[in-house]
């Protein structure tokens, strides 16, 4: 069944860029994450809503809207049901994940009464892209990212060329399994989850 015909609430979520568990040599640190919040209207593109190659609007108020459209501004990359935990992975060029939040309305795609909860790895149709390589966004720390120490026990991303609010101080330049892996430049260690769940960094 189409999709016009329900609301879903979404939240535009940082995940681990947002906010990093790091170890700097000799004392660990500790990371808290932050994000903030939208609302979407489903447009009824689709047999999904936003289901993977689809389009939304910008701006607090999301909508589903069709990727020809003037007011398209990001393509979903992926789509995945379910409560997601902290961590979850999008594919390296995500710029924003989109919660989706809301899963129980009136109607819906296949009739069983409910709409999954989940959320979307979006990238936006243009630039910026602060998911990419050192733009100091983005939900996931990849290689190429700068940080900098928040405060004791924090630290975010930040862009890499100095025109972030915060200016760089570490860069991270591997992502390995286990801490022994890092390089011996490495001066930050950086909890990242997933396969290879520690990011390398340097300092700047």
């Amino acid at each position: 069944m189409r999709m016009d015909r329900f609301t879903a609430v979404m939240c535009a979520l940082l995940f681990a860029s947002a906010a990093l568990t790091s170890c700097q040599r000799p004392a660990g640190q500790d990371g808290s994450a932050s994000g903030s919040i939208g609302t979407v209207t489903p447009s009824g593109y689709g047999a999904t809503f936003l289901g993977v190659g689809e389009c939304s609007s910008r701006g607090r108020d999301f909508r589903e809207v069709s990727c020809g459209s003037e007011k398209a501004w990001a393509r979903v990359l992926e789509r995945h049901d379910g409560r997601p935990a902290v961590g979850t992975p999008c594919p390296p060029t995500t710029d924003f994940v989109l919660h989706i939040s809301e899963s129980r309305p009136a109607f819906d795609e296949d009739g069983d009464g409910a709409v999954p909860r989940g959320h979307a790895c979006m990238r936006n149709l243009e630039e910026p892209h602060p998911g990419a390589p050192g733009r100091g966004g983005g939900p996931r720390t990849v290689v190429g990212d700068c940080l900098y120490t928040a405060r004791e026990g924090q630290v975010k991303e930040t862009a890499c060329d100095g025109s972030g609010e915060m200016p760089p101080r570490f860069e991270v330049t591997d992502t390995v399994a286990r801490r022994a892996q890092c390089p011996p430049s490495t001066r930050l260690f950086v909890q990242l989850g997933g396969d290879k769940a520690v990011g390398c960094a340097r300092r700047v």
